[in-house]
């Protein structure tokens, strides 16, 4: 179990705090089931209420700094997904969000990337579904890595960029 002021990934939502933990004072509302109160850090305006035994969405601690620089090491050598067709494409990116995994967000990041560098030299444009899931992995990774590194999360992207220049010199050496 989670405990009040932890932060956690909560499905779509990306990083939350968890503001309070106990039976909400809702009518209609029994007693004595257990919430966790949830505020998304990027809309402090906001609150989520979710039984602490449910298991309809994925609610996860964040990952160590250690698993970060690790994960950032791996990106070259991640295979990106590729799926041919626009549709299956579409159903895998949305599967993959779903889990909410670090590792898997990168590999939506850099299967799209490819695929905007390969449209970009055959004169094309970026798909809206690319575009669309490009930006939600990015929301999502960067909003977890920010809190994790101590950065802004419109940092991290330029932060991941130098750790994987290094890592591809280092791996020249």
């Amino acid at each position: 179990m989670f405990q009040k002021n932890d932060y956690v990934i909560y499905g779509n939502n990306g990083v939350c705090r968890i503001k309070e933990i106990g039976p909400l004072d809702i009518p209609g509302i029994s007693k004595e089931q257990i919430y966790y109160t949830l505020v998304p850090y990027y809309t402090k305006d906001s609150q989520i209420f979710t039984p602490v035994n449910s298991t309809k969405v994925i609610m996860r601690s964040l990952i160590h700094k250690d698993t970060v620089m690790q994960l950032l090491e791996e990106i070259p050598d991640l295979e990106p997904i590729w799926v041919k067709d626009e549709k299956q494409r579409e159903t895998q990116y949305k599967e993959t969000l779903r889990k909410c995994d670090c590792r898997e967000l990168i590999r939506i990041i850099k299967t799209i990337y490819q695929r905007m560098q390969s449209r970009i030299a055959e004169g094309k444009k970026i798909t809206a579904s690319d575009e669309k899931y490009f930006h939600l992995a990015e929301e999502r990774l960067y909003g977890e890595f920010a809190i994790i590194l101590g950065i802004e999360r419109d940092q991290v992207r330029e932060f991941i960029s130098e750790k994987v220049k290094h890592t591809k010199e280092m791996q020249t050496i």
